[in-house]
């Protein structure tokens, strides 16, 4: 995700994910955290930590539009399956508000890693 049309797509669906109550927070994958534990020595000295977009992943999709990945943690005193839903709505909502002229087709999948 090099260009800047990406990393802004990025971060509109990764501020929609945690908008949405019950959302504890974002889940990097195991190339994030591998990512990050490879620069644990610059953070030791200022480096920034991951970015908490780090649960997001974006890509073009083959028809034009988007495939969106959100990683999220859960609330406990919230249903899963409600988050879910609402996060998936959330993130294809602001995806498809952040597209300029004609939208594409936005596809979210949500999963969640764990509930705290």
């Amino acid at each position: 995700m090099s260009s800047t049309p990406d990393r802004d797509l990025h971060h509109a669906a990764a501020r929609a994910a945690l908008d949405v109550p019950g959302v504890a927070g974002l889940q990097p994958d195991l190339a994030d955290r591998l990512a990050a534990a490879a620069t644990r020595a610059k953070q030791a000295v200022g480096a920034a930590p991951l970015p908490a977009e780090a649960g997001i992943r974006t890509e073009h999709a083959p028809d034009g539009g988007w495939n969106v990945e959100v990683r999220c943690a859960v609330h406990e005193d919230h249903r899963v399956l409600d988050v879910a839903q609402q996060v998936r709505e959330c993130v294809r909502t602001a995806a498809t508000a952040y597209q300029q002229g004609a939208p594409a087709p936005v596809t979210v999948l949500v999963t969640v890693t764990r509930t705290v």
